[in-house]
């Protein structure tokens, strides 16, 4: 079960004018989350996006709860990479990959079954910069 658009654009859209505003300062601290931060690709304004990201060998996999369409994530392909703060750490990221996984075996066990609910089955995987 994929996303569907309509009601990703809702969400999308509640989320950034109640629930972002409330979670944006919790979510560096908080396991299985965390805040990216991007340029917009025309505006070049800086935008913080909280997401729910899990740690993986040599970088972060991210869950696209929005799709793969979410402005946040076009930002960060368009850029070649982000700023994440997760766990109160914060990381440069480069080289975005998305990847569909039906499974959802890139997120931590206790996240699938959330994601399962809203249909999310799209990620995108990121590595860490060696210039950390």
């Amino acid at each position: 079960m994929d996303v569907d658009p309509r009601l990703a654009r809702r969400l999308a859209s509640f989320n950034k004018h109640v629930t972002n505003r409330l979670t944006t300062p919790l979510a560096p601290h908080l396991p299985a989350f965390g805040v990216v931060t991007h340029a917009g690709r025309r505006s070049g304004r800086t935008y913080r996006t909280p997401v729910n990201v899990f740690p993986r060998d040599g970088g972060f996999v991210f869950a696209l709860t929005y799709g793969r369409d979410a402005q946040w994530v076009q930002n960060v392909i368009e850029a070649g990479g982000c700023e994440l703060t997760t766990r109160g750490r914060t990381y440069a990221l480069t080289h975005p990959e998305i990847f569909h996984d039906p499974s959802r075996h890139a997120a931590a066990p206790v996240a699938r079954l959330m994601l399962r609910l809203v249909g999310a089955s799209d990620f995108m995987s990121m590595s860490r910069s060696t210039q950390n």
